[in-house]
């Protein structure tokens, strides 16, 4: 059984909005996280996308919308070399107190279910707080901050709150590098 990569989307795959992402013409990759997921396909990690989507529970935007940004999203990977496994997201507002919102770890479950992973053989990359508690909480091997997105101010939250991290990775290239590297330790 190989390893497996979770990664958040806004902030670690694409470029994070205050408003949300609502269509596909808002999204926009930061750069090198094409390459960075092809760059983690090649070396035989399954990629999975974990994200918390409370546009869909708020009534901001579809799921028709959002499928439309999943699908440009796997398109420009794919056109990279790179492949996304999956996509989980959680579709609720925070106050629906349903168990896939992260910090919860119903979205790394119901994956790990699907696929028979092994999260001791685990990586998950984010930009927040939240994911890196997903983490921790689900039992992933390896929890990594990206400086993109809210990920700088994360990292002095998670000190606040005493919680570990593994690497605080530039970017996803940066991330996907150590991973790397860190497997083959």
């Amino acid at each position: 059984m190989g390893y497996t990569v979770f990664l958040d989307r806004d902030g670690v795959i694409n470029k994070d909005a205050v408003g949300y992402i609502k269509n596909p013409s808002e999204f926009e990759f930061i750069p090198k996280s094409r390459e960075a997921i092809a760059l983690l396909t090649q070396n035989g990690f399954k990629v999975i996308v974990i994200t918390n989507q409370s546009m869909i529970g708020r009534n901001i935007s579809t799921k028709k919308a959002l499928d439309a940004i999943f699908k440009k999203m796997k398109t420009g990977v794919e056109t990279a070399g790179g492949r996304i496994t999956d996509i989980f997201y959680c579709p609720h507002a925070p106050e629906d107190h349903c168990s896939c919102r992260k910090p919860k770890p119903g979205l790394i479950f119901q994956a790990q279910k699907k696929y028979q992973i092994n999260l001791a053989r685990s990586f998950m990359v984010g930009d927040s707080e939240k994911d890196i508690a997903c983490a921790r909480t689900a039992g992933c091997a390896n929890a990594v901050l990206v400086k993109t997105g809210n990920g700088t101010a994360a990292y002095h939250e998670l000190g606040q709150n005493h919680m570990a991290l593994d690497y605080f990775a530039e970017d996803l290239y940066d991330a996907a590098c150590w991973i790397i590297d860190a497997t083959k330790r």
